[in-house]
């Protein structure tokens, strides 16, 4: 089972933005056990993404990493704006 993790990111937050054409996500580091994800969307939509004391960017990274257990991997995701 191979997770495209870039597209799952892109498919959990383009609905909650108002831009969804400026939402990237990068993978910054891909070592054996760990991947680390870079999220960017547009400064306006960062509260969005984030969410009220962080509630729905934790709801994004458990959906990430219950994908990536699966495989035995740690996943670490960032989240900017640009």
């Amino acid at each position: 089972m191979n997770i495209n993790y870039e597209e799952l990111i892109k498919n959990l937050v383009k609905p909650l933005v108002v831009n969804p054409d400026d939402v990237w996500v990068k993978t910054l580091a891909n070592e054996d056990d760990l991947l680390t994800l870079q999220l960017l969307v547009n400064k306006e939509d960062l509260g969005r993404v984030i969410g009220k004391n962080g509630k729905i960017a934790n709801a994004i990274r458990t959906i990430v990493y219950a994908g990536a257990t699966k495989e035995g991997k740690k996943v670490k995701i960032d989240i900017d704006a640009f």
